[in-house]
């Protein structure tokens, strides 16, 4: 039977620098959400990850979803190359202790 999965949800606002160290310290799961500055936030994080001695994969959520060209035959290119550069990217980062998922329309990280 699988575990529940407890994921703290903080606003960008209320976290500061010593709640996310001690978060990242005990290796707990959490949403970032009304982020407005994306980039300033994902490179907080992934520093913050970094600096601990742990590793982190960065990557945009609903990515797959470029993979979807590849059935429509004028970007099917486009698709082809999303795919393969998913897939470089999973390698170069494998398993990573902590996944950073971007996602700007809904504003969280």
């Amino acid at each position: 039977m699988a575990k529940d999965i407890d994921i703290l949800d903080f606003s960008a606002d209320e976290l500061d620098d010593e709640t996310l160290s001690r978060l990242i310290a005990e290796k707990k799961s959490f949403q970032i959400v009304a982020v407005k500055h994306l980039g300033s936030v994902v490179n907080k994080l992934e520093g913050t990850i970094e600096k601990s001695g742990l590793r982190c994969r960065v990557y945009t959520e609903y990515r797959s979803a470029a993979m979807t060209g590849m059935v429509i035959p004028v970007v099917w290119s486009v698709g082809v190359l999303s795919a393969l550069g998913i897939a470089a990217h999973n390698i170069a980062t494998f398993n990573p202790d902590y996944e950073i998922g971007k996602n700007k329309l809904a504003g969280t990280v």
